[in-house]
Order: structure tokens, then sequence, then C-alpha cells
């Protein structure tokens, strides 16, 4: 697993290329996603440690998913093979929660993958609604259980299970169980069908 340091470096760098690629400041990106100007600055020189919160909101306002904040841009170049000692991985500073991206790096797909550890009594809360483009989003456990509600919707989830969504709602993970969770989230965007206005 990388260092912190070497992650909010890397994601310094890829939020800033999003945003200079998608041709908005700083000030920009800030209203649309409800992230203070301030906060997005200091994770782009990587002088902070933002929580999967934050990064999801800032993900949905430049239109990409959270799991390509961990991936590299692509290259066509790029191996399309991913070895397990090779994956990134990320511990939320917030809920300790563990995400691996699974794809490989930098390789041109419109499939995700990625596996995430909820530890036990953890919670994880996207209060992300409207986004830059739509994201469709299945996730199935491989171990422990989880309780999921998106919106109004409320699911309990156990091994084996597998639930389909889109990811234009408030979504929040829990644990309730007294022993980690483990599931992979499979992820595509549709660049074409955004799910409205941003706020």
């Amino acid at each position: 697993m990388e260092n912190a340091s070497a992650l909010n470096a890397h994601l310094a760098t890829r939020l800033r290329d999003l945003r200079t690629e998608s041709g908005m400041t700083l000030d920009g990106l800030s209203e649309r996603t409800g992230v203070s100007r301030s906060m997005i600055s200091l994770i782009e020189r990587g002088e902070s440690s933002p929580t999967a919160a934050v990064l999801d909101k800032l993900a949905a306002g430049l239109g990409v998913t959270l799991a390509s904040l961990f991936a590299e841009k692509d290259s066509q170049g790029a191996s399309p093979l991913a070895r397990r000692a090779d994956q990134r991985v990320w511990r939320d500073p917030d809920s300790g929660y563990m995400r691996r991206n699974l794809s490989a790096a930098g390789f041109p797909s419109p499939i995700e993958l990625v596996e995430v550890v909820l530890p036990p009594g953890a919670r994880v809360a996207y209060d992300t609604g409207h986004r830059a483009a739509a994201v469709h989003q299945q996730i199935w456990i491989i171990e422990g259980e989880i309780d999921l509600t998106l919106g109004e919707e409320s699911y309990h989830l156990s091994a084996g299970d597998c639930l389909s969504m889109r990811l234009d709602r408030p979504t929040i993970f829990r644990n309730h169980a007294d022993r980690p969770a483990r599931y992979v989230v499979a992820l595509a965007t549709d660049a074409r069908a955004g799910s409205g206005t941003q706020r």
C-alpha cells in the first residue's frame, strides 16, 4: 500500500489535471461542488488528506467517478493487466474504509472495478446528488454484510448479493456487524446522460 503522502501527491496531480482539462477554475469547481476553494487548493497542493465524501463531490463536479481520481490518465500504451501488488490502495481518513482500484492503471475501459473493505461499525456517507455525467454502479458482496441507503430506499446486503444502482442520490454505506465487509464495486460512466444542472 502506498504511503499517505504519495497518495496525496497523486490525488493532487490527478485532480488538478482533470480540472484543467475541463476548463474549470478553482472557484468554478467550488461553486459546482460545494467544496470550499481553499480546501480544493490544499488538495491540489498535496497538503490535505481529503475524505471519501469530499473526493466524491469533486469527482461528481468533474464528471468522473471517485475511482478515477485514484487511477492513471488513460494511455493507449497501458497494460491491460493489473497485478495485485501494483493496484493502488487508499484508506479513508474519516471512516477507515479501504478501497483498492482493481482495474489496470491507465488502460482505456468503460468499466472500473474497485474492491472495498468496510470496517465493523463504519459508516460512509456520500451526499452528492447531481453529477456532470451519469454513473451506473453494481455492488457485489463477497464477505460480511452491509446496509445501504440510496435516497429513500434501504437495502440489507449479505454475501453473494448484488445491487444495481445509478449514482444520482445521496448514498450511505453502513457496517453494523462485528466483522469487516468486503465487496466489489463495478462502475460505468455515460458522459452523454448527465443527471441535470449542477448545484
